[in-house]
């Protein structure tokens, strides 16, 4: 890879900028391409969109460390997002959302389709993101394979910025699952010591909503950023209420997802 990329589609519309200028924000921290990406479905568009896109590139603020390019084709946002960030060998997609109700209709099966063709992680910011510098990210895992797969990402994310990682679980009473999650979690330090990733383990009481439980935790430790993967066995992948309710959290903080890979052996 020759270069570290960032794409950010972008509509035209508020949530787009609160996309760019988070991905902007990111640039102060390392040196980066931000591509604006924006797909339409008629020729005839493509120079007009391009011009309203470097009008509002114009009207930033880009660091020294950011080299902005702005890239109107023709496409479909549900399909071709993740073909462009493949190709490009894209490191982080900047997406933004309107909240749950915003991103409720945005999503649904078909904007899935966005993320769970893509191996780029997704870091998804609401109106009213603020721009705050990272010192700690939290990683909710559980005892499935595929949910250790953003253990790398926010790593890398942590690296940046020098953040703690605060990897979460729940506690087991069940000798055999509780020897699984110890194990999983001797992993994950030993990946984050190879990384030189700061790292905590926090085990929370089983029962209750997992969700919950995640968002007091973020609020009593002052998390910056949630990163999660994503999976689900589904034929008709969807977000389910507990990825949907850390994505579209409360207090409005950016969100990283992974579409997590169906997995045989541990991967991360």
């Amino acid at each position: 890879m020759s270069h570290n990329l960032y794409i950010v589609p972008h509509d035209l519309t508020s949530v787009g900028d609160t996309a760019l200028d988070y991905a902007l924000f990111l640039g102060n921290h390392v040196r980066t391409e931000v591509m604006v990406l924006n797909l339409v479905d008629n020729k005839a568009k493509i120079a007009p969109t391009q011009q309203k896109l470097e009008a509002i590139v114009a009207t930033k603020q880009i660091p020294s460390s950011v080299n902005v390019t702005v890239n109107v084709a023709m496409g479909d946002i549900f399909s071709d997002i993740s073909k462009i960030a493949n190709k490009e060998h894209a490191q982080l997609i900047i997406m933004g959302t309107h909240g749950a109700k915003g991103f409720q209709k945005l999503t649904g099966s078909y904007a899935m389709k966005v993320i769970t063709s893509c191996d780029v992680p997704f870091m998804i910011v609401q109106d009213g993101t603020k721009h705050v510098e990272i010192k700690n990210i939290v990683v909710p895992i559980d005892l499935t394979k595929e949910s250790l797969q953003i253990v790398s990402p926010a790593g890398d994310l942590a690296r940046i910025f020098d953040a703690t990682v605060h990897v979460i679980g729940e506690r087991h009473n069940d000798e055999g699952l509780s020897t699984q999650t110890k194990n999983r979690v001797l992993l994950i330090r030993n990946k984050y010591d190879e990384k030189g990733a700061k790292c905590e383990v926090h085990l929370l009481k089983n029962g209750g909503s997992y969700s919950k439980k995640i968002m007091q935790y973020v609020s009593e430790v002052g998390v910056n950023v949630i990163a999660i993967a994503y999976h689900s066995e589904s034929l008709l992948p969807q977000f389910d209420s507990f990825a949907q309710s850390l994505i579209t959290n409360d207090l409005k903080l950016p969100c990283m997802i992974l579409a997590a890979k169906q997995s045989g052996n541990l991967y991360f």
